[in-house]
């Protein structure tokens, strides 16, 4: 068996994403985009669209698609394109023109001319921080501003101005765009009152039920497929824009309609990361032991505040041993695009801030920064009692400083003819998290299984797993095993993010293997079975009892059986009232600054993981490569750049800048293996994101390693680095 299953299929072209589905009739849409970022459409005269040559349809908000707006999903309110003529961004989906072509529908929405009620729109977060608003509780609830003081300590202040050693600073990040290489996408088909959609996304099951109740159809009605997604990691993990809008326009024209955004306008038609605005104060004694830690953060977020992200929350609430933090989140209402969840929320921004604030806490202390960090190890979150599941933190840092020739570091760097060399280090962290999800497992008559669940592969390498954890509790060979994700008609397998589908669905496939064997068994020794009336038991895939054994297969064949089938279910349970779980890691970073030119080069990276059990080493270290790729990215290159109409400067590939194979020299990854199995009974937790967590301050921490510049927002420029 492949190391990983799908690969073939991907290298060879073969796989099939949701818009290479064609059907006999089947025509286009095509959207069309508001040019204004906020005020009311006054009219939209479509005269010319409607007479080009194939159009079939123009549905606006004067002439809507009937959708509704669902609100009974695991993430709140959905947004639904068409439903009134408010415009509250640059780039809102107004329009969608369908018509026999591709070429036909483009060049029929360029027709359309709108016109507008403009009013006065706040795109500035530099602006907008004066009108912030407190933050929605995060999503355990935790109110957006909270403390944990030592007793007799009065305030987070107090304990500040009481610490021999205080650094301060505001950190900023930029916002983010997804730009995964699958543009969203969908085809849609009603065929005797069953919608088909094939769309990539996080969670089919998750789709089919926002679509269900955007087009008020009963679920069972509705079906969303798909089997391979081309990126994702939180941009698809809500149904896109032309998944709603496909859906409605083929019931309505009784036709297959595919409708597919262009790589433009995948900048405004999805949902970005939002950009934050971040102030850390560190208070220390003077042997590195941290007193006091206050972060204060504020997060972009569009006028309908449906997303913050949670960095001051997601990092210094529970990364190191303080007697004192004190944290806040706010919100800053902008007219820009949604922002949600992009790998690692909270936690990437957040770790930027943070981490780069401990390395200057260790410059003023004179300190190596990773003495500094081992110091202030956490047993627990600060404020609770429930200590870390298994947490090697400290071994990450040993290994990681031994194989990345930390000793030879310097505080001034060092220099390599024209270039400065620095080297950077952070710590990395992300909750361990499970969702609820079912696995169904069939054994077949012809000696193989499959297991199947309704979640998302979205690149990480999720069918592999199913496999490998299918065979292991089995007792068979992978290659024996079909794993089956990305249709809602399997069992809900939740959404396939937050780090936590091997260890949601491997749960699962290890309470489902025992009832499927248990049920096999008891088939095996029913009346007229090979083993009636004795006792049997289970192992290699075989059925055994008296000296004499038979594989599975030939048990239901025996017994006149095609399959035989049952399924397990996972969800969070009882050991959250037990312990506190993450993932930690420790990153590692050479940059190689030019001493005339300031261009920076990422030359060296290292990151050092402890996420419990490795189940596919391979597909793990290459999760773990794109997101410490990821960070360089964020470090160095990626940031939508918003002018004061709203318009995205930089929207495209084009002047969206993001690392090619140029940029990304050598990258070594190590994994510390302790099974978490307090965690689940699988061991593993979640690597899908922190490789991304801490990159960004690691380079920032190198760059100043090298130059003595200290560089508090992302991406680093060349002009940040001039004299």
């Amino acid at each position: 068996m492949p190391s990983r299953m799908d690969g073939p299929l991907k290298v060879t072209g073969r796989a099939r994403y949701g818009v290479d589905h064609n059907f006999p009739g089947m025509v286009y849409g095509y959207l069309v985009l508001s040019t204004i970022a906020h005020g009311e459409i006054a009219a939209m005269d479509v005269t010319g669209a409607k007479s080009a040559p194939g159009v079939l349809g123009i549905y606006s908000p004067f002439d809507p698609l009937p959708l509704r707006t669902p609100n009974n999903t695991m993430l709140g309110e959905t947004w639904v394109p068409l439903q009134n003529k408010e415009v509250t961004y640059y780039g809102q989906p107004i329009g969608f023109v369908v018509a026999e072509t591709f070429e036909q529908a483009r060049d029929a929405a360029m027709l359309i001319q709108v016109s507008y009620h403009a009013r006065p729109a706040l795109t500035s977060m530099e602006e907008g921080l004066a009108t912030a608003e407190d933050a929605p509780p995060a999503m355990d609830g935790s109110p957006p501003s909270l403390s944990v003081l030592a007793s007799g300590v009065e305030s987070i202040e107090d304990a500040l101005a009481a610490s021999p050693v205080v650094v301060e600073g505001t950190y900023s990040t930029a916002s983010q765009n997804h730009a995964a290489m699958e543009p969203h996408s969908a085809v849609a088909v009603w065929e005797s009152g069953l919608l088909t959609v094939y769309s990539g996304n996080q969670g089919s099951d998750l789709q089919a039920l926002e679509l269900s109740a955007a087009l008020d159809e009963d679920l069972a009605s509705v079906h969303a497929v798909n089997p391979f997604v081309g990126g994702a990691f939180g941009g698809k993990g809500r149904t896109s824009v032309p998944a709603f809008l496909a859906a409605a326009a083929a019931r309505a024209l009784g036709r297959p309609v595919k409708a597919a955004l262009s790589r433009e306008q995948v900048f405004t038609a999805t949902a970005n990361r939002p950009a934050t605005v971040q102030k850390i104060a560190l208070g220390a004694d003077t042997d590195g032991s941290l007193i006091a830690i206050r972060h204060d953060s504020w997060s972009s977020t569009p006028m309908d505040r449906s997303f913050v992200e949670p960095t001051s929350h997601g990092t210094s609430r529970e990364w190191y041993s303080t007697q004192n933090v004190a944290i806040s989140q706010k919100m800053v209402p902008l007219n820009i695009p949604p922002t949600t969840f992009m790998r690692a929320p909270g936690e990437a921004p957040g770790s930027f801030a943070l981490e780069s604030a401990i390395d200057e806490l260790a410059v003023a202390l004179n300190m190596d920064p990773i003495e500094l960090r081992q110091r202030n190890n956490s047993a627990a979150p600060p404020g609770k009692d429930l200590q870390w599941s298994s947490k090697h933190l400290d071994e990450c840092f040993r290994i990681g400083a031994a194989r990345f020739g930390w000793a030879e570091r310097t505080p001034e760097g060092r220099t390599d003819g024209d270039w400065l060399v620095g080297l950077g280090t952070a710590t990395a962290m992300f909750p361990a998290l499970r969702f609820p999800a079912t696995v169904e497992i069939t054994l077949r008559d012809d000696d193989t299984a499959v297991v199947a669940t309704s979640g998302a592969d979205p690149g990480t390498g999720l069918l592999t797993v199913l496999s490998l954890l299918g065979a292991e509790s089995l007792d068979i060979s992978p290659d024996k095993v079909t794993p089956r994700l990305g249709d809602s008609s399997y069992p809900a397998g939740g959404m396939s993010g937050g780090s936590t589908a091997t260890a949601s669905a491997g749960t699962a496939i290890m309470i489902a293997a025992p009832k499927v064997i248990d049920d096999l068994v008891k088939l095996a020794t029913s009346p007229g079975a090979p083993f009636e009336g004795v006792d049997a038991s289970y192992a290699d895939g075989r059925v055994l009892a008296g000296g004499r054994s038979m594989t599975f297969g030939e048990v239901l064949r025996a017994m006149g059986r095609e399959s035989i089938s049952t399924t397990g279910s996972s969800a969070p349970g009882e050991e959250l009232t037990k312990h506190s779980f993450s993932s930690f890691g420790a990153q590692f970073c050479e940059v190689r600054v030019h001493r005339l030119t300031r261009e920076v080069r990422v030359s060296r990276m290292l990151g050092v993981f402890d996420a419990g059990r490795i189940i596919n080493a391979k597909a793990a270290r290459s999760q773990i490569i794109g997101g410490m790729i990821w960070g360089v990215s964020a470090a160095l290159h990626e940031g939508l750049e918003i002018e004061a109409s709203g318009r995205f400067a930089n929207g495209d590939l084009a002047g969206y800048l993001v690392p090619v194979n140029a940029d990304i020299q050598e990258v070594d990854v190590h994994f510390v293996e302790y099974p978490d199995t307090l965690h689940n009974s699988v061991g593993a937790r979640g690597l899908g994101e922190i490789g991304t967590v801490g990159m960004a301050a690691a380079v920032a921490n190198a760059v100043h390693n090298a130059t003595g510049v200290r560089v508090r927002h992302i991406p680093i420029t060349i002009e940040d680095l001039l004299d």
